[in-house]
């Protein structure tokens, strides 16, 4: 274990989770930088987008491949703050946009979900392909963390050898915990927003095909779980909303993760009820390839710090980097 080179000290101006967790949305402010989207054929018939940086060492640079969260897209301010510290470091970058969160609506009745590691799985397999002797490091952040960290467990050592450590930020490891407590006092207005967008999007892949019919009852939906009962569970083959949470959260398969993984969560998360670290941390006892770092102030993916009074620094992406770049980078090299 190597704990981070710069200590993460909480914005004082940011004293509370839900300021914390807003501040990326609604005062952040990250560069836009030269990216290009790209469709690639999925082989079942579909496809997927992946919004594109290029390294700048040649096609051997070190990679990094992100999973955004819920709804999230090049838009995320981490996604942005991703690309930042990927180009900083010469390192090439993909944002993987799962079914539905691209430029347009996928072909098949078929997104995405917390629990979908057949994208993702093949996205990296993609990589590695094209691009033989790069370093290939691994982020998720909220729902693509928990697919991630979901992915890891199932794949163990057969990931690729290129695969050199991943990182999982803010992820809901139990899903029927967080859709639960999301919703609680002021989060209902994270519930809002999200449904805001999941339902329209809903509705839409239902007018397209119409076979979709029955699931209309979506438009009713007032709660998270209430929307996955409704459209997320019975479109991929789910019993329910509770058949659903249970089969895709990643709990269970941390214990099999087998390259370097960092997970880096807040205890204050409010999408997040804090006991569920607790278990995160029996399940992971005496799995040495799993770093815990989970500070008690920083939101849902929030993590600002500063190094002067109004001065933000952000530790989450920052660390993320580094964390990777000790893995990827040859030996020696700075970050």
């Amino acid at each position: 274990m190597m704990p981070s080179s710069r200590p993460y000290r909480p914005a004082w101006w940011l004293p509370d989770p839900h300021s914390a967790t807003l501040w990326g949305r609604l005062g952040r402010r990250e560069p836009r930088l030269p990216v290009r989207t790209e469709r690639w054929d999925t082989p079942d018939g579909d496809f997927v987008e992946l919004a594109r940086l290029d390294g700048q060492r040649g096609p051997d640079s070190p990679r990094l491949l992100l999973f955004h969260g819920l709804e999230g897209g090049v838009h995320s301010h981490y996604a942005r703050a991703m690309f930042r510290e990927a180009r900083s470091r010469g390192w090439a970058a993909d944002l993987l946009l799962f079914r539905t969160c691209g430029s347009e609506p996928n072909r098949l009745p078929r997104s995405y979900h917390s629990g979908e590691t057949s994208d993702p799985l093949w996205v990296v397999r993609q990589l590695v392909t094209a691009f033989p002797n790069a370093p290939l490091g691994l982020m998720g952040v909220s729902l693509g963390g928990n697919v991630l960290c979901k992915m890891l467990g199932e794949e163990g050592d057969a990931l690729p050898a290129q695969v050199r450590g991943a990182v999982a930020m803010s992820v809901p490891f139990d899903l029927a915990e967080a859709s639960r407590y999301i919703g609680r006092g002021f989060g209902a207005v994270y519930e809002k927003f999200f449904l805001k967008s999941l339902i329209p999007k809903a509705l839409a892949k239902i007018s397209r095909h119409p076979e979709l019919a029955p699931l209309q009852v979506v438009r009713q939906a007032r709660t998270l779980w209430q929307f996955d009962d409704a459209f997320t569970a019975p479109l991929h083959g789910f019993r329910d909303a509770a058949d659903y949470y249970a089969r895709a959260s990643s709990l269970p398969y941390l214990s099999r993760i087998q390259r370097p993984t960092l997970l880096l969560s807040a205890v204050d998360d409010p999408f997040l009820p804090p006991a569920v670290l607790d278990r995160v941390r029996t399940e992971l006892a005496g799995n040495s390839a799993v770093e815990m770092e989970f500070p008690a102030r920083g939101g849902h993916v929030g993590f600002t710090s500063y190094s002067g009074p109004l001065t933000p620094w952000y530790y989450g992406e920052w660390r993320a980097a580094e964390f990777l770049g000790r893995r990827m980078e040859p030996r020696g090299a700075a970050l």
